[in-house]
């Protein structure tokens, strides 16, 4: 998958500036930001590159007396994830909402790397999921707080003998997170070739790869998939979220949930807007650091 990095240079640049033309520039397809001493570095798939809407958004940025230039040149093709790799990550501790945990099977996960592990901490606790994550080229290690606040989520749902749809999988730690909490099986998307293929290896190293089927493609993937889902899980930007939204729609079981993240607080309304639309309703919404988790019922 090919990206462009984009240099943003924002003058006066202060952290306001910085975090609204984060969020304005979704509209352009970007996923990642970097702060700079200038203003941003931004990353984009090239196939999803709006470059009129970040035009857009750069004239019509609302901090008043604020110059905005920026600069493409294609991201440089290599392995993004490679400190990840080398150096891993501290132990991540994700909870639930839920107040009363005795109507839950279990408290807490535990995201880790196989290398550093809890040492106040036993993971073989009957109230405790270990998920062992290891990131190549993927996305998805529960450092990020969309994906923190999805495995929050399902900690607090019963998910046994549920079909889980899980859209843009990345590392598979959403999908091996619901099987571990339950689930009967799982069906993981992802256009990028290395996180299918990462999210097969997650897969065997936590023992559900009897569970998680992984493909390689975009959504129209779907149309080779027979049967519907209990449960969707989209963590991926707005852009696309609006865009195949309706597929995930189609997926879906009567009765069925579906669970969005990956874009910020700003872009909700938009997105409930557009859920209504499909004939989902709104159950909950939780924010952390300004991005966003909603749940919706089919």
């Amino acid at each position: 998958m090919k990206y462009y990095e984009v240099e943003i240079t924002i003058t006066p640049c202060s952290q306001d500036a910085r975090d609204l033309l984060s969020a304005l520039s979704a509209e352009a397809g970007f996923e990642t930001f970097e702060d700079i001493p200038t203003g941003l570095l931004a990353y984009v798939q090239q196939s999803l590159f709006d470059e009129e809407a970040l035009k857009n958004v750069i004239l019509d940025f609302p901090i008043a007396d604020t110059q905005i230039i920026y600069n493409v040149r294609e991201a440089e093709d290599k392995d993004w994830n490679e400190q990840w790799e080398q150096e891993g990550f501290e132990p991540i501790e994700v909870r639930g909402k839920k107040e009363d945990g005795r109507s839950k099977m279990f408290e807490r996960i535990i995201i880790h790397d196989g290398r550093h592990l809890p040492s106040d901490l036993k993971l073989q606790t009957s109230d405790i999921i270990s998920i062992e994550i290891d990131a190549h080229l993927a996305f998805g290690t529960g450092t990020h707080e969309t994906t923190r606040m999805i495995c929050s989520t399902l900690l607090d749902m019963d998910l046994k003998g549920k079909r889980v749809l899980d859209c843009g999988c990345g590392t598979g730690i959403l999908g091996i997170c619901a099987l571990k909490l339950g689930a009967q099986e799982c069906v993981g998307y992802d256009i990028d070739e290395w996180s299918a293929d990462n999210t097969r290896h997650n897969a065997v190293i936590n023992h559900v790869d009897d569970h998680l089927t992984s493909l390689c493609g975009d959504s129209s993937i779907l149309d080779t998939v027979n049967g519907k889902f209990d449960l969707v899980l989209a963590n991926i930007n707005r852009n696309i979220l609006l865009q195949d939204m309706p597929r995930f729609v189609s997926m879906m079981s009567p009765g069925a949930t579906l669970i969005l993240s990956g874009f910020y607080e700003t872009d909700c309304a938009l997105l409930e807007c557009k859920a209504q639309q499909l004939g989902l309703s709104l159950q909950s919404t939780q924010t952390d650091s300004d991005w966003a988790c909603m749940v919706f019922h089919f």
